[in-house]
């Protein structure tokens, strides 16, 4: 449900609105530079040193924050712009870097670029992610690895009315990981810890071309894509396995399970606004994915009853994609005050493929499995908006949205050369009321309200939107150095199906503020309280069949940040900071259930804290020195291994020249 997506993604957004320690956001003063010739060069360089110290679950505290020891180069930058304009090889050159010499966010980008001729920018990041996972997996699983992300994009004439488009983009991600493996008798074997050298990277060419041609914008790009991941699994020794006491072991064990595809993809925009009277826009996408994959499993030891296992497992296959996608969007403006618009898509995916599985154990073919399997899902909507401004004060909207998605799909299955088929298929229909209005009673006061309904027949999943409505308040005031706002959002959804029934709810308000009396001083704070549940039909054996249970998830979390920035006689900066966030969970009103053992599950109660203090001194028109000092407090009470407390510092030195 789009109203209920947004409100997670609204809440969360709270959570980094106060500002990180380091690099400082304060300047030196922009300085005239040095002239070199026709061109004006201007640096600076934030050179400093990071500290920390961590009591309690490290391996937590990196895979939230993971800001080590050493020095840094904090941030860097350098310009050199044309002094008329009309430079030899270039009229701009600009490099931007963050975190570099180990920080585990680190970033750069570049643009080098000619007045009328060329353009190129290029951006490069690089993140160390690192999650222990939870503490309930004994260990057993964690992933270490190192995400690069580079593109670089040129384009010729780009101030011409026919631009030419080329680029390259890659991401990759390196590192060890641990992992488990089930041997030998399905649920009733033991588990296995196996090492992993993740390795997987990702490339993609394009070239591209826009030119305006009978008053119309023509954007189009053609892309490849390519794919491929090799991430071996060992066992580094022999293992008695996650439960010592039963025979079962693991003498050897390997897994190789290399995957690669190509996606070439065709991209179509189109655009023409004709005068004050209409708008047209519109876009088309074809991209032909294609993988191939094979998996060669190997291992040797001891089942259960004591008696020795030789297992190779065989599967390989292929796979293709096609996916294609159409969307017309057509604004209508017959008066000044209303506006009409109409938006009509189309997406169709297919996926299909062949594989094969092979058996041997012990030296014999157990089975020989032959798979086909298709699914086909296309999906067409036409929505319908309009606007009016009854008023100079008053605006109304409204609009209506028709979904209707079909999906096909086919299972085929050869054992040992006997064909075993079914075909299936399943249509549903949606359709979407949206009603609101902006009013503005007076100049500093500014209201907003919008509604949405949506009703779905037939939904695929039982935790599909079906029923839903969704409501949402915005308040927004002004006046001299106070700003204020407020929202407000709820959403709702409840599915009935043969087996099962869901509901889910989420309940959102958020206050922001700000004061700034003076040119040298600010305050900023702001709240926010998420309340989300929802419950959804299960059925499991324990050790009997149970029915009629559900599970139940129940959040309340409830954050706040606030911020004070002053200017001492243009010299020093401070800036002091907190956000705290408290998760109550359930909050004591846990609901009954079948089994005892899900209860403490429905809800994660947390708290997080998270103050900061900063500080900046001009030493010089081109020179300051800046320390800064944050705390870290995280706290949950169903794993409380996962408990940390951290403290990070940085002092650093800006010179700009």
């Amino acid at each position: 449900m789009r109203t209920a997506c947004f409100a997670l993604l609204l809440s969360s957004a709270l959570l980094p609105a106060q500002e990180v320690v380091a690099p400082t956001p304060e300047r030196t003063g922009e300085p005239r530079g040095a002239n070199s010739g026709d061109y004006n060069i201007v640096q600076d360089w934030e050179l400093g040193y990071r500290f920390r110290s961590v009591d309690g679950n490290l391996g937590k505290y990196r895979s939230d924050v993971n800001f080590g020891n050493g020095v840094r180069l904090l941030s860097s930058r350098l310009l050199l712009r044309s002094r008329d304009g009309k430079g030899h090889w270039f009229d701009e050159f600009s490099l931007f870097t963050q975190g570099l010499g180990n920080d585990p966010y680190e970033s750069a980008t570049l643009r080098l670029s000619r007045n009328r001729l060329y353009r190129y920018d290029a951006a490069w990041r690089s993140s160390q992610y690192y999650n222990p996972a939870l503490a309930i997996s004994g260990g057993q699983h964690a992933l270490d690895t190192t995400r690069r992300l580079q593109d670089h994009d040129f384009t010729l004439f780009p101030q011409s009315k026919i631009k030419f488009f080329a680029g390259f983009s890659r991401a990759s991600q390196d590192g060890p990981a641990l992992a488990t493996v089930n041997l030998f008798d399905g649920a009733r074997g033991d588990e296995f810890p196996l090492f992993a050298n993740v390795h997987r990277w990702q490339n993609e060419l394009r070239v591209g071309n826009e030119l305006v041609l009978l008053g119309m914008k023509i954007n189009w790009m053609q892309a490849w894509e390519f794919y491929r991941e090799d991430s071996p699994l060992a066992l580094a020794a022999p293992s008695a396995g996650a439960n010592p006491s039963d025979r079962t072991t693991l003498a050897s064990y390997s897994a190789k399970d290399p995957i690669q595809g190509l996606t070439p993809s065709f991209r179509l925009n189109l655009f023409r606004e004709r005068g004050e009277h209409w708008a047209f826009n519109g876009r088309f996408t074809y991209s032909a994915g294609r993988r191939d994959y094979a998996f060669d499993e190997s291992a040797v030891g001891v089942d259960r009853f004591g008696g020795a296992r030789n297992l190779q497992t065989l599967v390989s296959g292929n796979a293709r994609r096609p996916v294609t996608t159409g969307a017309a969007t057509l604004s209508l403006f017959p008066h000044p005050r209303f506006t009409l618009t109409n938006h009509t898509a189309f997406h169709s995916t297919r996926m299909e493929g062949d594989s094969l599985y092979q058996q041997l154990i012990n030296g014999s073919l157990d089975s020989a499995v032959i798979h086909f399997q298709y699914l086909g899902i296309r999906l067409i909507t036409n929505s319908t908006d309009g606007a009016f401004q009854w008023t100079p004060w008053l605006l109304l909207r409204g609009g209506y949205q028709f979904s209707q998605r079909e999906v096909q799909s086919v299972q085929q299955t050869e054992i040992d050369g006997y064909p075993a088929g079914q075909r299936s298929s399943q249509e549903n229909r949606l359709h979407t009321g949206v009603l609101g209005f902006r009013l503005q009673p007076v100049k500093t006061l500014t209201l907003a309200a919008d509604g949405e309904v949506g009703r779905q027949d037939r939904p695929f999943y039982p935790t599909s939107s079906k029923d839903y409505q969704g409501f949402s308040a915005r308040a927004r005031w002004k006046s001299g150095p106070w700003q204020l706002s407020a929202m407000t959002r709820t959403s709702a959804n409840f599915n009935t199906a043969s087996l099962f029934t869901h509901s889910a709810r989420i309940r959102q308000v958020t206050t922001d503020g700000s004061w700034n009396p003076r040119s040298w001083t600010s305050l900023d704070a702001g709240y926010a309280m998420l309340h989300s549940a929802s419950a959804t039909g299960i059925a499991y054996f324990m050790p009997a069949f149970v029915q009629g249970d559900q599970s139940v998830f129940v959040s309340n979390l409830h954050t706040a940040h606030l911020g004070w920035r002053v200017t001492l006689r243009e010299r020093v900066d401070l800036y002091a900071g907190f956000i705290t966030s408290r998760d109550t969970g359930a909050g004591g009103g846990a609901r009954p259930t079948v089994l005892p053992a899900l209860a403490p599950v429905q809800g994660f109660p947390m708290d997080y804290d998270a103050p900061l203090a900063r500080i900046s001194v001009k030493l010089h028109t081109r020179l300051r020195w800046n320390a800064g000092y944050q705390f870290y407090r995280y706290r949950e009470d169903l794993l409380p291994t996962q408990n940390y407390r951290a403290h990070t510092g940085y002092t650093s030195v800006l010179w700009t020249f």
